[in-house]
């Protein structure tokens, strides 16, 4: 019987078991340990950060930016609708208003050009997001956030190993968040990852990671006894997440460049179903270099997504559809609000589908893919 092929499937490339052995054996399971200060190394260096502070997740280095930036209950925060909830539930948690912006059609990314429409006195950030390793047009949102006086906090939860115009996802914003989530390029379970990227606000982050204490710096020696300085929450994770994603941050470019491998072959593979009208391939602007995060198809207007996503299934692929725009959900409509019309997100969350893709799927298994979806799309 043929087997099923998977959305996803973590895939460890290399010393994981090892250095959680490692881990084990010290003794030291709690966080900020060596691994985690090897993995801050390698982000600041590789992300071109001046801080990098691990966290339990993206949604947590979120939170932390909310917190970071006195985000209070009344501020207002533009976003697009179309993203995973963590974009906006950070904020909300605050007491702000998620502000909703659509999306442009090429890379399903917030549209630049409505973002300085929706901006009013209650302002306070905007946060982009950059959907599938694919930038936004970030000079353009970095030039409106200067003229209004509003923090940058990039969503680069999808982000890592990519860049815009030769700077990397996450670097650009005053801040910027990662995830290590193991549906990611490069995973430790759960994690994520807040860039400092302006230094007067690195004292702070530090300590509101550790619960709003000075802790970190009494481990450095800097004072005699730490104490609650800052509202703060538990943010770092273990030792043992570190150090798994450790080992795979030693194989960031192998995992990068298996990625793209799969994505091209996908992309080559579908140019003549897109060409018959059948489907549309990702966009990738010539300034941006993606990372392979994910490989979607938008289906053309009219076509049951949901009778190809059973039709694959019975094929034995597993594809998924996607987010349902927050602008829409039940809590969104609660919390935040549309900054003007938001068809676009609408129109394309109902028509993209995701195809398989992790590094360690084998070439007939991305063949079955192809063949299956140039069937029955």
């Amino acid at each position: 019987m043929m087997h099923s092929i998977p959305f996803n499937r973590p895939f460890l490339i290399g010393r994981e078991l090892e250095y959680l052995n490692e881990v084990c054996v010290s003794g030291r399971l709690a966080g900020d340990g060596p691994f985690t200060r090897q993995v801050h190394a390698w982000i600041e260096s590789r992300c071109s950060t001046p801080r990098a502070l691990l966290t339990h997740s993206c949604t947590a280095a979120l939170e932390m930016a909310a917190l970071l930036l006195d985000i209070v209950p009344g501020d207002e925060v533009i976003m697009p609708s179309y993203t995973f909830v963590s974009t906006a539930a950070a904020f909300a948690l605050r007491g702000a208003v998620p502000v909703f912006v659509d999306i442009r059609a090429d890379t399903l990314n917030i549209d630049e050009t409505l973002i300085e429409e929706a901006i009013t006195s209650r302002t306070r950030a905007i946060v982009p997001v950059h959907y599938a390793g694919v930038s936004c047009e970030m000079d353009s949102i970095m030039s409106i956030a200067r003229r209004h006086g509003l923090r940058v906090i990039e969503d680069a939860a999808q982000g890592v190993m990519a860049s815009y115009r030769g700077r990397p996802l996450g670097s650009m914003g005053d801040l910027g968040a990662i995830s290590f989530h193991e549906t990611k390029n490069i995973v430790a379970g759960e994690g994520g990852a807040l860039l400092v990227n302006d230094d007067a606000l690195g004292p702070r982050a530090e300590m509101i990671r550790e619960k709003g204490t000075d802790r970190s710096r009494f481990l450095r020696g800097e004072v005699d006894r730490y104490t609650w300085q800052e509202v703060g929450s538990s943010y770092l994770p273990s030792e043992l997440v570190a150090a798994l994603l450790v080992a795979q941050l030693e194989r960031a470019d192998a995992i990068t460049q298996a990625r793209m491998a799969i994505w091209n072959a996908y992309h080559e593979a579908f140019e003549r179903t897109e060409a018959d009208g059948r489907l549309r391939r990702p966009i990738v602007p010539d300034n941006c270099q993606h990372n392979a995060h994910m490989y979607y198809l938008i289906l053309p207007p009219g076509r049951n997504r949901e009778a190809v996503v059973g039709a694959l299934r019975g094929a034995g692929v597993q594809p998924v559809s996607h987010y349902v725009p927050l602008h829409s959900s039940p809590a969104g409509m609660r919390h935040g609000r549309a900054g003007g019309d938001l068809s676009r997100t609408e129109i394309l969350a109902q028509r993209v589908l995701r195809l398989p893709l992790w590094p360690g799927m084998q070439d007939h298994d991305v063949n079955r893919v192809i063949e299956a979806v140039t069937v029955r799309v």
